[in-house]
């Protein structure tokens, strides 16, 4: 068996053997398909918005002469076609409001007063040509039915112009609904009345008191409806477009700005573009306040001057032909129909022909201190003294009634000599003189107003237009001295 010896270390001092350096191995390949890892991405924080940017672009915009002219031009034109826009739009619902004022809410106003002045009118020839008996002229016979037929023409011409689902649509129909029930109930008072039966003055009461508890409070309520309907066109019409005036301030304020910026840098005085803009402006604001002031003060007249005394001479044409039905229906009922007040007893037809009276005498006197012109006053004071001759003859007439004579109070009413009934065609036919002419007032006074606000929308908005360009245009030429 053989032993190798094992080597023992060199003694100390004994240099070591170097040995040959043995060579790295080289690492391996990639392959092909691998790709070298990506750089990691840096963080981002929240994205920026649009308006964030655009504002940051101003800012940039802003540090620069021909920056902040371009940001002057902007706000300069925009500035004036928003002050043309809001006078066009303010001044468009005005002008509109003023030719409702004056061709459908007053005509639809006067219409209702037609239709109410007619149905009573309608009602007080129906007791007269019932008190003549089979004696009826053809003149009252005549006017029953004019009235009947105009009160139903008024009525389909209200319907035609009123809003579908507007209350005045509701009372006209009501309207149409009672108009031939009350036709039939004087119709059949008529009938039994030729052939001298008493029924027949219990129908004329009972179509009096549809007449007037249920016909004349709905064309009252119609009439007051559309009254309000005249007042809103009124309130729609008036009131100052003060937006567009404090825009139109503004507008002139920053052209004047603009300008003397402008001269402080330059020394140049005029700079033709916005001289022609802040020219434009000075005449749509003049415009605007002059033209809305004149239509103001035309429709305000229209209003004090025609409106007011419109709805009093209406009112007092109802009092009158109430007044009358109920001096006709005091001998028709013969004291059957009774009212107590306090610890009296009156009649009650009498009774109300009295509070009737009254109110006749309110309106004309109210009628009088309207009128502002002689044409206008006159036929109210000859309504007036009419009226006073008319109470005379009706204490004559009551107090043959009272006495027992009952024929003699008939003929004081609906006679030939000196009847109560002239005293009432004469109130009744001053005024409607009187309401011709205040209704000419109106139309004149609502026409000029109307009239002051003609073209302006369109012609603001193309003024505006040409400020804006002149604006720009005065802009651009400084900034082409930066080319």
């Amino acid at each position: 068996m053989t032993h190798t010896p094992k080597s023992s270390p060199p003694p100390p001092g004994t240099a070591l053997p170097v040995l040959p350096a043995v060579p790295a191995q080289a690492a391996p390949p990639a392959r092909p398909s691998e790709k070298p890892p990506a750089p990691p991405a840096p963080p981002t924080g929240p994205r920026r918005t649009a308006f964030a940017e655009g504002l940051d672009q101003l800012r940039s915009a802003a540090t620069t002469e021909p920056g902040r002219l371009r940001i002057i031009g902007a706000l300069l034109a925009l500035l004036v076609i928003a002050f043309g826009a809001v006078t066009a739009w303010q001044m468009t619902d005005r002008a509109a409001a003023a030719d409702d004022v004056l061709t459908r809410s007053q005509p639809l106003s006067s219409d209702a007063a037609d239709i109410y002045r007619s149905l009573a009118d309608a009602n007080t020839a129906a007791s007269s040509g019932f008190l003549a008996g089979g004696q009826e002229s053809a003149a009252t016979r005549d006017r029953y039915e004019r009235d009947i037929r105009t009160a139903a023409e008024k009525l389909v011409n209200a319907a035609a112009n009123a809003d579908p689902d507007s209350p005045s649509t509701a009372t006209i129909a009501e309207l149409n609904r009672l108009l031939p029930q009350y036709k039939g109930l004087v119709e059949r008072a008529r009938t039994y009345n030729r052939q001298g039966f008493p029924v027949g003055g219990a129908y004329l009461r009972y179509a009096n008191e549809k007449m007037q508890e249920q016909m004349l409070p709905a064309a009252e309520d119609l009439y007051k409806k559309e009254n309000q309907r005249l007042s809103a066109d009124y309130a729609a019409a008036t009131p100052y477009p003060w937006a567009a005036i404090a825009l139109g301030v503004a507008a002139l304020a920053a052209l004047a700005w603009a300008q003397h910026r402008n001269y402080r840098r330059t020394n140049r005085v005029l700079n033709h573009g916005l001289v022609a803009a802040t020219a434009t402006a000075t005449v749509v604001l003049l415009w605007l306040v002059v033209g809305h002031t004149l239509a103001r003060a035309g429709l305000d007249d229209s209003f004090d001057h025609g409106v007011r005394s419109l709805n009093v001479l209406h009112d007092a044409r109802i009092a009158s032909l109430k007044a009358r039905g109920n001096e006709n229906l005091t001998l028709v009922a013969r004291g059957a129909e009774t009212k107590k007040v306090g610890e009296r007893t009156y009649d009650a037809y009498d009774y109300d022909f009295g509070t009737d009276i009254k109110d006749l005498a309110g309106y004309l006197a109210a009628a009088e201190k309207l009128a502002d012109d002689d044409s206008g006053e006159r036929p109210v004071t000859a309504a007036m003294g009419n009226m006073q001759e008319w109470k005379k003859r009706h204490a004559a007439a009551r107090e043959q009634d009272e006495n027992g004579n009952y024929q003699q109070a008939l003929d004081r009413v609906i006679g030939t000599n000196d009847p109560t009934g002239e005293c009432f065609d004469s109130v009744d036919e001053n005024l409607r003189t009187a309401l011709a002419h205040e209704e000419t007032e109106f139309k004149r006074a609502a026409g000029d107003g109307r009239d002051a606000l003609t073209g302006m929308p369109a012609g603001v908005a193309v003024l505006a237009v040409l400020g804006a360009a002149g604006a720009v245009v005065g802009i651009g030429r400084r900034l082409s001295e930066y080319r």
